[in-house]
């Protein structure tokens, strides 16, 4: 199987290359040429299967050029009981007889990004030997709050690596914030950058894309990658856990076998959601991708108008990680609802970066509609819903799983569709402590670390224990910057 460029398809890829290499040199995304097919006999063996094995037998149809031996290796180590708390790693939780929560937040850093880079670091320096690198290699993130804190715990001294993470200074949760400048390990680096997660985004592609700092930096012995989602290798680990919840509730008898069921997903960067639809690519009986988002509702508009536009005001809410206007994954959605033509995919993005805006066809608006569904919460509905959850379910979630919980009842309510449904709790609600507290009507709240303890007093549930052990941890990263001084950030580094 080769990977192609979203912006020049003529460019093929093993897949060791691809996840190397992480963003295409043209600025696309390397995306698979085809999807294998998930065929109800594999669907009825994996029911059977751990986790982790479930990882292998779905990875190994993308991965040619890695073997299931290492592939076993990887998930054994990724997925160990040291690391994740519930020993099923991404378990579904029942709230009603029609709607499952599907817990993404028991690895070390309580959020769903663990479950991709806790395998990337793997696949990204077996690929190194695959290629015959003799390069060290940078990994630089962008991060909304828990990409950046997941990929620092999943490359911490790897050997021949280097991360350094941006994270906008004032659009993370204290404990989010806490958890990069804390982080350990000789070869890590965080950095704050003034301004909002697109503008740090903005800025990670702007030096991928500078030929000047590829050549000096390979000078120095470095080449760039990355851990975003941008990075195939993080979008494949995710294929993984919505199949896995389909296996979880055949053998809870809750569905029959090729029964669809509705995804709901809080979406930002599309990478999640986009993960689900690529696993409905491959045969698993999706119906409806409800795409759920905070104020920044950027993707709401798209997926009912066809249009994509950035020009609007920007929100930072207690949702971080929805706090995005350019959802990057999305290119890779229109490459293959465009039939692969990276002409016309080459075109929006053109359009986007010089306007702030594109128009897609009539063809792909008609595919959106079919196969997906968008809607907004705001900020007052969304502590009202973490509020009536733990009211009405004795349940306790965070802000992000708060948004899709409520457009998945929008999208029931509006449609009548009594399809079983899985929602994504993408981070555990003790790293939102103070936005949840609020919500169940807290009104003083304790400040930084000592509002775990509250949490936990006023909910009866114990804080996860990574978060928990951050009141032990010195500060080591304060620096934060203008986007213009990112490079700077990068060579200093690397120096």
């Amino acid at each position: 199987m080769k990977y192609l460029s979203t912006r020049d398809k003529s460019l093929r890829l093993r897949a060791s290359q691809a996840i190397a290499q992480g963003l295409s040199r043209d600025g696309g995304l390397l995306t698979p040429e085809t999807f294998p097919t998930l065929t109800p006999a594999l669907l009825e063996e994996l029911r059977g299967k751990t986790y982790g094995q479930r990882a292998v037998a779905v990875m190994k149809l993308f991965l040619e050029d890695f073997s299931e031996e290492e592939l076993t290796a990887f998930t054994q180590a990724g997925y160990a009981p040291e690391k994740f708390d519930d020993p099923r790693v991404a378990p579904l939780h029942p709230l009603t007889e029609d709607a499952y929560c599907l817990e993404l937040w028991h690895g070390p850093t309580s959020a769903f990004k663990d479950m991709a880079l806790q395998i990337l670091p793997h696949l990204l320096s077996a690929s190194l030997e695959k290629n015959q690198e003799e390069k060290t290699v940078c990994i630089l993130v962008a991060t909304s709050g828990d990409t950046g804190k997941a990929a620092l715990e999943g490359f911490k001294d790897v050997d021949r690596t280097k991360i350094l993470v941006f994270y906008p200074k004032d659009g993370v949760s204290a404990v989010q914030a806490l958890q990069m400048q804390t982080q350990q390990g000789s070869n890590v680096g965080v950095c704050a950058v003034h301004g909002n997660f697109d503008d740090a985004q903005t800025g990670v592609k702007i030096l991928f894309s500078d030929e000047n700092l590829r050549e000096d930096l390979a000078k120095r012995g470095y080449f760039l990658s990355s851990a975003n989602s941008i990075n195939w290798g993080r979008i494949l680990p995710q294929l993984v856990y919505y199949i896995s919840a389909y296996c979880d509730l055949l053998n809870l008898d809750k569905i029959q076998m090729g029964e669809k069921v509705n995804y709901c997903v809080p979406t930002g960067n599309f990478g999640n959601i986009l993960a689900c639809w690529y696993a409905r690519q491959m045969g698993l009986p999706v119906g409806k991708l409800i795409c759920a988002s905070n104020s920044n509702n950027v993707l709401t508009d798209f997926l009912a108008t066809g249009t994509y536009d950035k020009n609007r005001p920007f929100h930072t809410t207690m949702s971080p990680s929805m706090d995005i206007l350019v959802s990057s994954n999305l290119e890779r959605l229109l490459f293959a609802l465009s039939g692969q033509n990276d002409k016309e995919v080459a075109g929006y993005m053109e359009q986007l970066k010089q306007t702030g805006c594109y128009t897609v066809s009539d063809e792909i608006k008609a595919r959106l509609k079919e196969e997906f569904y968008g809607g907004f919460c705001d900020e007052v509905k969304t502590g009202e819903v973490i509020a009536k959850v733990w009211k009405e379910h004795n349940y306790l979630i965070d802000p992000h799983t708060a948004v899709a919980y409520d457009v998945m009842e929008e999208y029931r309510q509006k449609t009548g569709d009594e399809r079983k449904t899985v929602f994504v709790s993408t981070a555990s609600p003790f790293k939102f402590c103070d936005s949840v507290l609020h919500s169940l009507g807290v009104s003083q709240v304790c400040q930084g670390i000592d509002a775990l303890d509250q949490l936990a007093q006023v909910s009866g549930r114990s804080a996860p224990a990574p978060l928990a052990s951050l009141r032990d941890k010195a500060v080591r990263f304060e620096e934060s910057v203008d986007k213009e001084q990112m490079m700077a950030v990068v060579l200093d580094m690397l120096k």
